[in-house]
């Protein structure tokens, strides 16, 4: 449950932080919170939206913006899709383009540096009303500490009232006003949040604990891959196996197992490092752009198990 005046304290501390009120361009399903924040921060800004579905292109839609302040937000795959289209020059039309819903790669933030988009990568939930820590520091009347597991905890305006039919899970996730994300996170001396994964992103593999997205970010800067994950399957001999799931351009070849395992071992415990490569022509997604990590383990547990994808 979001009561009014917290997506009214989101868009307006959006607004802060980007220096003024502007016109938004709508992306995202209204559905999820990230889109419909950008119809709230329309009405703050009394700004009328311009929807991307009604144009038929990304580029007529951006063309349909009027001439002052520009906004939008958008998914790391909707990103990448432009990159691919040589389209990210479009973004240079907007004061600054909101990034969230997962990291974004390196290498895509090296383009859109290149190519002048003024990126601005968020962190938040549905339960505050999206994002509430822009490029790594919260936005006005929010806090964040780590608590003592290394979990990020948040607090504010924006916080949701709880979840609807489940008083028990709302206990369990807000406690004296805090928010426990689920979340794994480390704050910086001058207050800036760094991500580091999902409390969940831990698997044991043959007694040892796991972390995937080191592993994903070792993958992710391998030369031939343009997106990779990490994920565990089950395994009766190692009780979850780190399986790399690896996107590359059609005629480059797939890493080999042993260049994995080498690129790991250089920088992460040789205990961490992957025992299957599985190619993937894309990785699955969930409606709001995220990776579905279950369907991905699923895709490569058949791979393997079926000798039709791993490498």
């Amino acid at each position: 449950m979001i009561s009014r005046p917290a997506l009214a304290a989101s868009a307006e501390a959006t607004q802060t932080r980007l220096g003024g009120p502007g016109q938004w361009l709508l992306d995202l399903p209204a559905t999820f919170v990230a889109g419909l924040q950008v119809l709230v921060r329309s009405l703050v800004a009394e700004t009328t939206p311009v929807v991307a579905a009604e144009h038929g292109s990304f580029a007529a839609a951006v063309a349909a913006l009027g001439g002052g302040r520009c906004y939008t937000a958008l998914v790391p795959t909707q990103l990448h899709r432009l990159a691919v289209a040589g389209e990210l020059e479009l973004l240079r039309r907007f004061e600054a383009v909101l990034v969230g819903g997962a990291a974004v790669r390196p290498d895509l933030l090296n383009l859109c540096t290149d190519a002048q988009v003024p990126v601005v990568r968020t962190y938040g939930l549905t339960e505050t009303c999206g994002g509430c820590v822009y490029d790594g520091y919260p936005l006005d009347g929010i806090e964040v500490r780590i608590g003592a597991t290394g979990r990020i905890e948040l607090a504010g305006p924006v916080l949701f009232d709880g979840y609807a039919g489940d008083p028990a899970l709302t206990a369990q996730t807000l406690r004296d006003g805090w928010l426990l994300t689920g979340d794994l996170g480390t704050l910086a001396g001058d207050g800036r949040l760094a991500v580091l994964g999902r409390v969940d992103d831990v698997v044991i593999s043959g007694g040892v604990n796991v972390s995937l997205p080191a592993v994903t970010a070792t993958l992710l800067g391998l030369p031939e891959v343009v997106d990779a994950v990490a994920v565990g399957i089950d395994d009766p001999e190692w009780g979850s196996r780190v399986v790399a799931c690896v996107v590359v351009p059609p005629g480059r070849p797939v890493p080999s197992l042993a260049t994995v395992r080498r690129a790991c071992a250089q920088t992460l415990p040789r205990t961490w490092a992957p025992r299957d490569v599985v190619r993937l022509e894309e990785l699955p997604l969930r409606p709001g752009g995220k990776v579905d990590r279950a369907a991905l383990a699923a895709l490569a547990a058949a791979r393997i198990a079926g000798r039709g994808g791993g490498a």
